[in-house]
């Protein structure tokens, strides 16, 4: 089971205004962690003559890359397949992905077979209650008429967007839970989210601790945090510090 303190990493797009590496890495240590999920504000995924560049940085800054993404799936397996290349090469075990409405199930049914192939489980992120896999109810569809290699990377703050707990889904997919962005918002009147330090809003992040030992979670685990876009270190301090409390 994945011990989520010692584990903790955080979602790069949190330092977004950064665009070198290098400024990530020191922002992402000044945090206490040493583990990211890297996604494409940092990295072209598209790009083979840019990886080893990228993974060096990151090697040598004593950075672990847990995850890649969030990645669109849209059956376009040649460039989709150099997401995989990344991925194996940075000796991450996931993904994080979505999947384009307009040809699914086709993409799906392309991205399982890389993930297949690459050992490398993907996991759907479900983005709100405006995303077609925003509810669990098409998670649930989707794990159905897949195998394990498809999996979810449970975001929070977007589940409690949906109305829904995600505590239950912790319960609910339990076996099929890969990673999970911890992130908490507060809402408005009009249901527009707004990002707060993790426990500190609407998620109830002692207790989500709690569910992911209940299920003997073993995948990733990242902070993310969309606020304070120019100097969002002081914010994810106290996220991290907020889980070790809990």
């Amino acid at each position: 089971m994945t011990d989520v303190k010692n584990a903790l990493g955080i979602q790069s797009y949190c330092f977004r205004h950064f665009k070198e590496n290098q400024e990530v890495i020191k922002r992402l240590k000044s945090c206490g962690v040493d583990k990211i999920e890297l996604c494409g504000v940092h990295a072209n995924f598209t790009d083979e003559n840019s990886f080893d560049d990228v993974l060096k940085q990151y090697s040598d800054g004593g950075v672990e890359i847990v995850s890649i993404g969030v990645q669109g799936f849209n059956d376009d397996e040649a460039t989709e397949r150099k997401f995989f290349e990344f991925a194996r090469r940075a000796n991450a075990r996931f993904m994080s992905c979505s999947f384009g409405i307009a040809n699914a199930p086709k993409s799906i049914e392309t991205a399982e077979k890389l993930a297949t192939e690459y050992g490398i489980k993907l996991a759907i992120h479900n983005h709100g209650g405006y995303d077609w896999l925003g509810n669990s109810a098409m998670i649930g569809k989707v794990f159905s008429q897949t195998g394990e290699n498809i999996g979810l990377c449970l975001d929070t703050a977007w589940a409690l967007h949906s109305g829904e707990n995600p505590l239950e889904w912790v319960e609910k997919f339990g076996s099929r839970l890969y990673g999970v962005h911890i992130k908490d918002f507060v809402f408005d009147r009009a249901g527009k989210g707004e990002d707060v330090v993790v426990g500190t809003g609407n998620l109830d992040l002692p207790q989500l601790l709690q569910k992911l030992k209940t299920v003997s979670f073993n995948g990733y685990a990242v902070l993310e945090y969309e606020g304070d876009v120019e100097n969002p270190v002081p914010a994810l301090i106290e996220c991290v510090a907020a889980v070790e409390a809990a």
